[in-house]
């Protein structure tokens, strides 16, 4: 595997409110190959971008494997200026809970050849948004692989 690219992205409505995340996995060439999203209770808009990043980094271990990991290149997207931004060491964490969850997905990369987290537009992360509200408007509210 050479490099994966990741689209991630997390919503709540309310803030804090019902949230969930939407992950997509694509090739080199742009190709989904595998599509998550998981309603996670209420929770505020910015933890959830940082969960949907968890997820994404756990399930690339689960599915493919410790090894694979360690020899692999993952460029994480997410239309969050904040996310990316504070992942990429440019804005200071000032909220204790996202602390938390900035330590968990930073020592998640590292089971990782190279992780880049690389700020898009909202019209390039559309369909990762789609599965997030698709979760919120659903009444089974559980994890679905798609």
């Amino acid at each position: 595997m050479k490099k994966i690219i990741i689209y991630t992205d997390g919503g709540s409505r309310g803030n804090p409110g019902p949230a969930a995340i939407g992950v997509i996995f694509c090739n080199e060439k742009g190709e989904a190959f595998k599509k998550y999203s998981e309603y996670l209770g209420d929770t505020t808009n910015n933890e959830a971008e940082y969960q949907a990043v968890i997820f994404a980094l756990r399930k690339f271990k689960a599915l493919f494997g410790k090894k694979l990991a360690k020899n692999s290149e993952i460029e994480l997207r997410s239309d969050s200026e904040l996310l990316i931004k504070q992942l990429n060491g440019e804005y200071k964490i000032l909220d204790s809970k996202i602390g938390n969850l900035f330590l968990k997905a930073w020592n998640l990369r590292l089971d990782f050849k190279k992780v880049k987290f690389k700020l898009i537009s909202r019209e390039k992360n559309k369909e990762a948004d789609k599965l997030v509200n698709e979760t919120l408007n659903s009444e089974d509210r559980t994890q679905r692989l798609i």
